[in-house]
């Protein structure tokens, strides 16, 4: 790798982590000249760097007016739920036609050991990184890798919102019937898949992704009150 691949893909990868968690506000206005200064790094590279995060979704371009953070709202947010609902949607289509028994087993396995630990885990972050695993683990089984990258893309641009949704929950005092609900879920869905059933997985998994989805009004409220009035 050149010293400027490098010093792309060190900006880039800096930038994306900030832009996941809305460390620029949405829709702010990202000083180029600034960030040039924080990275180390010439206008080129920065710009290349910000033209990815543009083609995937994290950052919007404006002619003659410059890179922004994305919008942050809950149509946004509504819609990024139902495309990941296709996208594991078409997955289990094509799992259940395709895939091997024993990779199957595979994901079992991985469940298996992923609820010995839900069940004591008390980072939020660790938590939705276990869920998101499994649903990954579970899309791959399509052998489609172009899915599975889209899939990984829309999960990074929920991924602010979702952690919100455990801090509530947890606020609360019943994430730990969340934990047990997702574990839960996984297994059935994971469990029409051993069986073959297309039906019971999809209506399983829709019923999974669905009932988050349907917070997106106040998980935004949230969202926007903890970026402006941080506690």
């Amino acid at each position: 790798m050149s010293k400027s691949e490098g010093s792309v893909e060190r900006a880039y990868e800096a930038l994306r982590k900030m832009a996941i968690d809305f460390e620029f506000k949405p829709g702010e206005r990202l000083n180029e000249s600034a960030l040039t200064k924080t990275f180390e790094v010439s206008r080129t590279p920065l710009r290349e760097a910000l033209n990815r995060l543009v083609a995937e979704g994290f950052l919007t371009f404006d002619l003659g007016r410059g890179f922004f953070c994305r919008p942050l709202s809950p149509d946004k947010i509504l819609e990024l739920y139902q495309l990941r609902c296709a996208l594991e949607t078409e997955a289990l289509n094509r799992t259940i036609e395709n895939a091997d028994d024993q990779k199957i087993e595979a994901v079992v396995s991985y469940l298996d050991e992923a609820e010995k630990l839900y069940s004591v885990c008390t980072d939020l972050n660790e938590l939705l990184h276990m869920d998101e695993e499994f649903h990954v683990k579970l899309a791959s089984l399509s052998g489609n890798k172009e899915l599975v990258r889209l899939l990984c893309n829309v999960n990074e641009r929920i991924r602010y919102v979702r952690i919100i949704n455990l801090r509530l929950l947890r606020d609360r005092r019943d994430t730990s019937d969340y934990e047990h609900s997702s574990m839960s879920q996984h297994r059935i869905i994971l469990n029409a898949v051993k069986a073959r059933d297309l039906h019971e997985a999809t209506k399983a998994l829709r019923r999974h992704i669905e009932r988050r989805s349907e917070q997106t009004i106040e998980l935004v409220r949230v969202a926007y009150s903890q970026l402006y009035v941080p506690s």
